[in-house]
């Protein structure tokens, strides 16, 4: 579990001393609850997102723990290190938006024809219950020649679930290498 500590000044100061001994500023909100300034150790945080299995990870902060997801980030232009994260609770039974990642499964007929597969979005923009959410939306590339796309429409529906996306976006292609 992520451990995290309050931030008792949100002032320029106190950020920059934090980042300076290794913290990453984050904000932690959710639908009815009181908004918490944190901060977590900047290894311990990548360390943690990166092997999660669920959408939504465990932090405890001043001894409070809930379940938290990655709403958005800023990173440094130059450095590409990480500034700040905001951090949505993962409450039960709260309809909310949340971003799932895209997997392709199989290999394209079009990989065969010098072609490959691009990932137009990454992530897809949901709407639901946090216990509806699926890890990832899977999309099968099997049958897929130079050319072709899927769209968000094409996609299997989830149940409770609802692609806020625009049904005409591309989601991946298998386009012509160069």
């Amino acid at each position: 579990m992520l451990e995290g500590i309050v931030r008792e000044s949100t002032g320029k100061g106190a950020t920059s001393a934090l980042r300076r001994d290794g913290y990453l500023i984050a904000n932690i909100y959710g639908k009815g609850l009181e908004n918490i300034n944190a901060a977590f150790k900047m290894n311990e945080y990548i360390r943690t997102v990166r092997n999660k299995e669920t959408l939504a990870f465990p932090v405890n902060v001043a001894g409070k723990e809930m379940s938290v997801v990655v709403q958005g980030y800023e990173s440094h232009a130059v450095t590409g290190n990480l500034l700040h994260v905001d951090l949505m609770v993962a409450q039960p039974g709260v309809v909310s938006h949340y971003h799932i990642p895209v997997v392709p499964e199989g290999e394209a007929l079009g990989l065969k024809n010098k072609g490959l597969v691009h990932l137009a979005k990454t992530r897809l923009r949901v709407k639901a219950a946090i216990e509806n959410v699926p890890n990832s939306v899977v999309v099968d590339v099997t049958p897929m020649d130079v050319g072709d796309s899927r769209l968000v429409r094409d996609l299997a529906t989830i149940e409770n679930v609802t692609f806020t996306d625009s049904d005409r976006v591309s989601v991946l292609s298998i386009i012509k290498a160069k």
